[in-house]
């Protein structure tokens, strides 16, 4: 999926979106705010199907598994949320104790 096609990306990219909307709404946050969490949303996309393998070939668009691509959004998302927490609890107890 490296050469993809302007559909592919398309496609991914309005996944991530949709994506972000919705962990928008279920107050979910990452640095950067909803651009950044786009753009870690289509990475976690583009990987998703590597990543949680090829299956459900009707759901299939452009070479683009649509069920692991929705769902490496949502671990990419998560996963770049809870690691923000951490680190902003990690520096926060830094700066207490100086």
């Amino acid at each position: 999926m490296i050469g993809m096609s302007f559909f592919a990306f398309l496609t991914l990219l309005i996944i991530s979106i949709v994506v972000s909307i919705i962990l928008l709404l279920v107050r979910v946050r990452v640095t950067g705010g909803f651009i950044g969490m786009v753009i870690v949303a289509w990475f976690g996309a583009w990987l998703g199907s590597p990543v949680f393998g090829y299956w459900w070939e009707a759901l299939r668009f452009e070479g683009v598994y649509i069920v692991p691509a929705i769902l490496g959004s949502l671990a990419a998302v998560c996963l770049c949320a809870s690691k923000g927490k951490f680190v902003e609890q990690f520096l926060t107890k830094l700066v207490k104790k100086e």
